[in-house]
């Protein structure tokens, strides 16, 4: 079992260099420790009150993280008991994610993101719209940091899986950020994630942004189709040691 407590919660708060502090960022970090395995499947999970000293946030932050989880399907929160892990890793993730290489990533992702946006341009609700409009801004912000790029990038399409209202493709776009946090991806960023080329990302991200607001199924697919294969020439570049 993955410890608990607030050993756990500490080492959760730190183990990203992004020093945001709101809802959405500590989210992320208690995604991500659920998704690695730090707290296992149906394990109760720090309180609220051990949360918020660990994170140095206040206690309706950690609230509203733990509601966004909720909606995820990671986390069951039962009524004076507390919150619990529903998120059970598959057996096989880490061998996954170490034989799939950050190009085999893209052409998955090709094969499943275009379908995922037009569900999402169909289906988001005006709070989905403004989660997105908030992880721009994140990103926006953090252009000069890869790795809190990195982080933002990640979260914003999460979001688009969310706002397609299907729990299985939430569920399938967690297992593709699972395989992007993996050692591979991490080695190729350095390369890839020029001041340019993160850029460029935040204005193709804006763009796909508006089209999901403005409810345009053709030019949001059209836009994260490109935007994929954009990722793809610079990871080919990368690797054959062409970048800039």
């Amino acid at each position: 079992m993955a410890n608990s407590g607030q050993t756990t919660a500490r080492s959760a708060a730190t183990g990203m260099p992004d020093p945001v502090r709101g809802s959405a960022w500590i989210t992320t970090q208690l995604r991500q420790a659920i998704l690695e395995g730090r707290y296992a499947h149906g394990e109760k999970l720090p309180a609220e009150r051990q949360f918020a000293s660990a994170f140095g946030a206040s206690r309706a932050t950690i609230r509203s993280a733990l509601i966004r989880l909720e909606t995820e399907r990671l986390v069951t929160r039962r009524l004076g008991a507390g919150t619990f892990v529903n998120y059970e890793n598959p057996g096989d993730a880490d061998d996954v994610a170490e034989l799939t290489s950050p190009l085999e990533l893209i052409d998955v992702r090709l094969g499943i993101e275009p379908n995922m946006v037009q569900l999402a341009v169909l289906n988001a609700t005006g709070r989905d719209i403004e989660r997105l409009a908030n992880a721009i801004a994140r990103m926006e912000r953090s252009s000069g940091d890869s790795e809190s790029f990195t982080l933002w990038d990640t979260e914003f399409h999460q979001l688009i899986s969310e706002a397609t209202r299907n729990p299985l493709m939430v569920w399938v776009y967690r297992q593709i950020n699972a395989v992007r946090t993996h050692g591979q991806w991490a080695a190729m960023k350095d390369k890839v994630l020029t001041p340019d080329r993160i850029a460029e990302y935040n204005h193709q991200h804006e763009a796909l942004y508006e089209a999901i607001r403005s409810r345009d199924v053709e030019a949001a697919v059209g836009i994260i189709t490109r935007h994929l294969h954009f990722a793809r020439r610079q990871l080919i570049g990368a690797k054959a040691g062409g970048g800039e």
